[in-house]
């Protein structure tokens, strides 16, 4: 199996929780809400996450916006790649992977404002082979041609194997296990009591490469 290595982006590199918390208290600022606002907010994201249209959507209604969704929406993702960071170690820990040969890229569902804007903004473009996003790409995991299309940009292919990092069980392990890759959850806590063919189960990135290095020197 070859050295390639992708990763998820959101909840898995980087931050999202609390870029989106952060979010949360500026957009209560501008709209002028009190708490028990902002924990509605916060309790609507956990219920609807990722489907941002239906998020902003109930967020005109209830608030009686007069923005338009897309307005709100595009707001939204303006802003957010200035709010997020990567988890600590991130950065170093695949630059130092990249130094001891692997291939690395970075597979990621979402809007292309959105997604490319953390990626560049955060650093991540920097230090990975290459990128795969769905909204540039017109194809979202768990469909194997969006891991097909990063390894690629990494210079490789998925014919000889490699391993995906995410927090996701359908869209990154699923997925990249059905796309012929191991896959290694990261586990947020956020899919109490679901059953999983992950690999390996870690509770952070840098878990995972330990876990991956550890298996290529064995073998």
């Amino acid at each position: 199996m070859q050295r390639l290595a992708l990763f998820d982006l959101d909840r898995t590199l980087i931050d999202l929780n609390d870029a989106f918390l952060r979010w949360v208290e500026e957009f209560a600022e501008q709209h002028h809400l009190d708490s028990e606002d902002v924990a509605w907010l916060v309790a609507l994201d956990q219920g609807v996450h990722p489907h941002r249209e239906v998020f902003f959507n109930e967020v005109r209604e209830h608030f009686a916006l007069p923005e338009p969704v897309e307005e709100l929406w595009a707001g939204y993702r303006r802003r957010m790649p200035y709010l997020v960071q990567c988890y600590p170690g991130v950065l170093a820990e695949l630059e130092g992977l990249r130094a001891t040969g692997w291939r690395v890229g970075i597979v990621t569902n979402g809007m292309a404002d959105n997604q490319l804007g953390k990626l560049r903004r955060t650093g991540l473009a920097d230090v990975v082979d290459g990128y795969a996003v769905s909204g540039v790409e017109g194809v979202r995991k768990p469909d194997a041609r969006l891991f097909e299309i990063a390894a690629q940009r990494c210079g490789t292919s998925l014919a000889e194997g490699g391993w995906m990092v995410g927090d996701n069980l359908v869209a990154d392990i699923a997925g990249a296990q059905a796309a012929g890759l191991r896959g290694i959850w990261v586990d947020r806590g956020t899919w109490p009591g679901h059953e999983h063919r992950a690999d390996h189960v870690v509770e952070d990135v840098t878990e995972a490469i330990a876990i991956m290095c550890d298996t290529h020197q064995q073998g």
